[in-house]
């Protein structure tokens, strides 16, 4: 089984994320190193930082990711919001080599007002520019699948394969399989589990997954509607949990629920997803 884990709530310090997984019993973790909806955002003083690093070696936690901020854009054709988003991302990168977090995961961005081959030279002359300024960026990134609406990038494997290709620091790039996405996006996980793996693994190498975002799908099949749901309770449907948790080739990658909170529904994805495991 993969190491199951949550997105954990950083209200009040960072420790607190880990405090919160710890006590589900959580292998893993993801956080936002900061508010998500600001560009603004204040730096983890040196108090968090110890802080944060004495609650994960006090805790059952063995790896902890970071979520890139939601106003990051790094396809934009708006040079503002370009602007922004190249210093937002920097920004994550430095606050994660200082907490030395296990990834950083990102969504590649959305082209609108441009063209797709546009879209991607941004995206990784982005991410260039970026590694060349956080020099010696200990932690991997991680490029998230997307459900293929409008002008987002990343709804196809070619899409990461692409991307990857044109970073050059490729051995720090990786990919997170939201299984959400890849289900919305086309790729019929539920009837096909290992023919989707089978062309992850052709056109980007399965080595390349650094962390699964575990969610069913509220949405029917190739709908590119970005719509996460509870385990077993969507279109996707438990059979295709079931195989992913029990499949050793994922056993140490973090698998992290991204599934509605409301009603302490995380515990009770966990105890499903544990109940699957064989």
């Amino acid at each position: 089984m993969g190491l199951l884990g949550i997105h954990g709530s950083i209200s009040g310090s960072l420790s607190n994320a880990i405090v919160e997984a710890d006590k589900l019993g959580c292998e893993a973790l993801q956080i936002f190193t900061a508010n998500q909806r600001m560009w603004a955002v204040k730096d983890p003083s040196g108090e968090d930082i110890t802080e944060f690093a004495s609650a994960w070696k006090k805790s059952s936690i063995k790896k902890i990711v970071s979520h890139n901020s939601y106003l990051v854009n790094l396809a934009s054709f708006k040079p503002e919001l370009l602007e922004k988003s190249r210093a937002a991302f920097m920004a994550e990168m430095r606050r994660v080599a200082v907490l030395k977090l296990d990834a950083l995961i990102l969504h590649p961005g959305s082209f609108t007002g441009g063209d797709y081959e546009g879209g991607v030279r941004n995206i990784t002359d982005s991410i260039n520019g970026a590694f060349a300024q956080v020099k010696d960026f200990p932690s991997m990134l991680l490029l998230e699948t997307t459900a293929g609406s409008g002008s987002s990038i990343g709804g196809k494997f070619e899409d990461m394969a692409l991307m990857i290709k044109k970073i050059k620091h490729r051995e720090k790039v990786g990919v997170c399989f939201d299984t959400a996405h890849v289900f919305e996006a086309g790729y019929d996980t539920k009837n096909d589990y290992k023919k989707v793996f089978e062309e992850f693994d052709r056109v980007v190498g399965l080595e390349r997954i650094g962390c699964f975002h575990i969610n069913d799908s509220k949405t029917e099949f190739a709908s590119k509607a970005d719509r996460h749901w509870h385990i077993g309770q969507g279109h996707i449907g438990g059979e295709f949990f079931k195989k992913l948790v029990n499949d050793r080739r994922f056993k140490n990658i973090p698998m992290i629920l991204e599934t509605p909170k409301e009603g302490g529904m995380d515990m009770e994805n966990l105890k499903l997803l544990h109940k699957m495991a064989r």
